[in-house]
């Protein structure tokens, strides 16, 4: 089985008691959970049994001990994980509408994930191929952002399949707006994108959808997937394509939904092979978007990050 490799922030993510406005009265708390979207996504791989392994930074403090501890419990190796002094570990105050949707307000900069750099990488890190994930949380100051594509680089030399969820966070880059240009230059390194339909029209901007993916094909992405929400699933390749609808569930909490989707992609991913012809394979891709749809739906219906995610026994394939 192929291991899986996540990179970028661990953060906290402080949960409202709220549910909508709530009342004038009411005491509203906030409750912490162990996130950050790469972290998050490391977990999902490890609760379905794929050997997964987190890299980043985290503060020398009570929430960057948190968040280690909560990685291990839940079968990520952790060696690759950084302490500093510099930074506190990110935190995320989320709050959430009736229907589960979110809100963040981020602690961030500075912050402790911000400061990992080439360096900080574990020796062999790369011998053994496997399946590296990021996001664009990676890239909003350009120190970080060159680290990102420098280990890219590196997992590419070394044969891993690169792995992009764009998970854009506007309000964490200077001015509050991404920078399209630096989020589309790492989705041309890889192999797999998965991006939600908003993402996708800030980066394209006034390009026809159409020639949008078919730049990234042409500069080598195999699978690009587009997802909505509780909406249908768009699933691309160069030579296919298919649209997926997860199934209907009741959301209480959206805040892992995209990761666990991410998650169980890459753990069927892992399963098979990354040498395998996975992206000229219709049936064996309709099979891995609906375990990535009944991942993201599971997660959706309960609180938090790490604990809302599926495991094997949840989501059977």
């Amino acid at each position: 089985m192929t291991p899986v490799i996540a990179f970028g922030e661990a953060l906290v993510d402080m949960l409202s008691s709220r549910l909508g406005d709530g009342a004038d009265s009411e005491t509203e708390t906030f409750t912490p959970y162990a996130g950050g979207a790469p972290a998050n996504v490391a977990v999902a791989c490890a609760r379905l049994g794929v050997p997964s392994r987190f890299l980043g930074m985290v503060g020398a403090d009570y929430f960057g001990d948190f968040l280690v501890q909560e990685l291990t419990r839940h079968g990520v190796d952790t060696s690759g994980i950084a302490r500093t002094g510099e930074a506190r570990t990110a935190l995320a105050f989320v709050s959430r509408d009736a229907s589960g949707e979110r809100t963040f307000d981020f602690y961030r900069p500075p912050a402790a994930d911000l400061l990992y750099r080439p360096h900080h990488l574990p020796g062999g890190v790369f011998d053994v191929r496997a399946i590296l994930h990021c996001c664009s949380n990676s890239l909003t100051e350009p120190a970080i952002a060159e680290t990102t594509f420098a280990i890219v680089g590196q997992a590419s030399a070394a044969g891993c399949l690169i792995s992009v969820d764009v998970n854009l966070r506007h309000d964490l880059w200077p001015g509050g707006q991404a920078d399209a240009r630096r989020v589309t230059r790492l989705l041309d390194r890889a192999a797999l994108v998965k991006l939600g339909r908003e993402e996708l029209d800030a980066l394209r901007g006034e390009q026809p959808v159409d020639t949008w993916f078919r730049d990234r094909f042409d500069a080598g992405v195999r699978l690009v997937i587009v997802t909505d929400g509780p909406g249908t699933v768009d699933v691309r390749t160069a030579e296919l394509g298919f649209v997926q609808r997860p199934p209907p569930v009741q959301a209480v909490d959206t805040t892992a939904g995209g990761d666990a989707f991410t998650g169980g992609l890459l753990a069927m991913l892992a399963r098979d092979g990354i040498d395998a012809p996975w992206h000229r394979d219709a049936g064996r891709l309709r099979a891995m978007v609906d375990v990535a749809c009944r991942c993201g739906a599971h997660a959706v219906t309960r609180p938090g990050a790490y604990t809302a995610l599926p495991t094997t026994a949840d989501v059977r394939f």
